[in-house]
């Protein structure tokens, strides 16, 4: 079976991304996104346990939003208001349920970027 996992990655600071809030959407062609979970960024940038896994994960479009302005702004990082990089979003899907999903975030104030891994 496989499972969802995430990680953030402070390239500003050259480190993990420590206490990102991140929430994991469904999103559903006809009642739109219905948030499945939230999560908070351990030490190493990783939430403690997968997203999805076994039952749970299953073929769909998803959304992850990673806090990442609050994140910023609680290191003392001055930002503009409105913050040119708030909530993060990225949009993805899962066409099969018995591989692994891992999305990582890498991101500074400014910008951002993934990839899908394992």
């Amino acid at each position: 079976m496989g499972k969802l996992s995430t990680h953030v990655l402070d390239t500003a600071h050259g480190r993990p991304g420590a206490g990102v809030k991140v929430e994991l959407y469904a999103v559903y062609d006809d009642s739109g996104p219905t948030l499945l979970r939230s999560a908070v960024t351990n030490s190493d940038g990783r939430c403690d346990k997968p997203l999805l896994e076994g039952a749970m994960l299953q073929p769909g479009r998803y959304e992850l939003v990673f806090g990442a302005g609050d994140y910023f702004a609680a290191l003392g990082v001055e930002l503009p208001e409105p913050r040119f990089l708030d909530r993060i979003t990225i949009a993805f899907g899962i066409a099969d349920p018995g591989q692994n999903y891992h999305v990582p975030l890498v991101m500074t104030p400014w910008s951002y970027s993934t990839y899908r891994g394992s």
